[in-house]
């Protein structure tokens, strides 16, 4: 009896610390597939750019159903964090914990599912180590990994203590069947630092993409086996103008590989705005080389809507 107390008094405290957290985490829409986001501050909202499959239509969808445009404020290709500016969102901040994590911690990540109901995945934090390389001279100082199960929903969702507090943000990525989350003290820190540049010119081509692994048949002569498939194309937008079309597989932006839309966000970032660039893509079995004048990001009307 004594046991099956203990049991019942924790699943309790972790249903209330879904509870707590729930409203903080949001629906973002960037892609095909919904993933998830959590409000960082006032109207603004903390994701990964692993949830932005498109760079226009951003949208956010609040616990209660309510949609709001969203604007991408700005992205880190380090740690692959991304901020959206959601005004009027009304929804109060995700509250930190206080106490540092440890390893064998019972935590819990938080999602939204493609119906916008909360989705909760309990595990331990496996590992605390770092740095992690994620790209060029680039490495996360400190990463999060947890047995807690994770899809791709997860991405940019809310990593929390049985309390309800923020540990972390989730990435949907793993490392060895683990899945891996930024500490929340880091992804903080990187929120702030991405909206104190905030004001830089970013990229805009108008496209939606995802990444997928090319046949063997369709592989380029350097070998490399994936590509951007560029599922949508904005109508007006550069890539239209430039002859990008839905199921060409964008192979390189600058002469620089491109693979998934995070590298492509990072390619647009800097003084590209106005600039000729040269785009290679796959259309079937035939290379095309296309140039496309980058345009500067538009901004989402500032009235939010369902």
């Amino acid at each position: 009896m004594a046991n099956d107390l203990l049991v019942t008094t924790l699943s309790n405290q972790m249903a209330d610390a879904v509870a707590a957290a729930a409203a903080s985490v949001v629906q973002v829409h960037g892609r095909r597939r919904p993933a998830s986001g959590v409000v960082y501050a006032d109207d603004l909202v903390l994701t990964t750019a692993r949830a932005l499959g498109r760079e226009d239509s951003l949208r956010v969808r609040r616990h209660d159903g309510e949609e709001f445009a969203a604007e991408l404020a700005g992205w880190d290709p380090t740690t692959g964090l991304a901020v959206l500016r959601v005004g009027g969102l009304g929804v109060a901040p995700a509250v930190l914990a206080t106490a540092p994590v440890r390893v064998g911690q019972l935590a819990l990540a938080l999602a939204r599912s493609w119906s916008n109901a909360l989705t909760a995945s309990a595990g331990i934090v496996a590992v605390i180590g770092g740095p992690l390389p994620t790209g060029r001279r680039r490495a996360i100082d400190e990463v999060i990994r947890t047995t807690a199960p994770m899809h791709e929903g997860f991405a940019g969702g809310a990593f929390i203590d049985t309390t309800g507090r923020l540990t972390g943000i989730a990435t949907a990525a793993e490392i060895r069947g683990l899945g891996v989350v930024i500490p929340a003290a880091i992804a903080w820190q990187t929120a702030a630092t991405v909206l104190a540049h905030g004001g830089m010119k970013r990229g805009y081509l108008g496209v939606a993409g995802q990444p997928v692994r090319l046949p063997e048949t369709q592989r380029s002569p350097d070998g490399r086996g994936q590509a951007l498939l560029v599922v949508e194309v904005t109508p007006g937008s550069p890539a239209a103008a430039a002859g990008l079309l839905v199921g060409d597989l964008m192979l390189d932006f600058d002469r620089r590989p491109v693979d998934s839309p995070e590298e492509l966000l990072d390619l647009l970032l800097g003084d590209r705005v106005g600039q000729p660039v040269a785009v290679r893509v796959l259309r079937g079995t035939t290379s095309l080389d296309l140039t496309v004048t980058v345009g500067e990001r538009p901004r989402p009307e500032p009235a939010a809507g369902r």
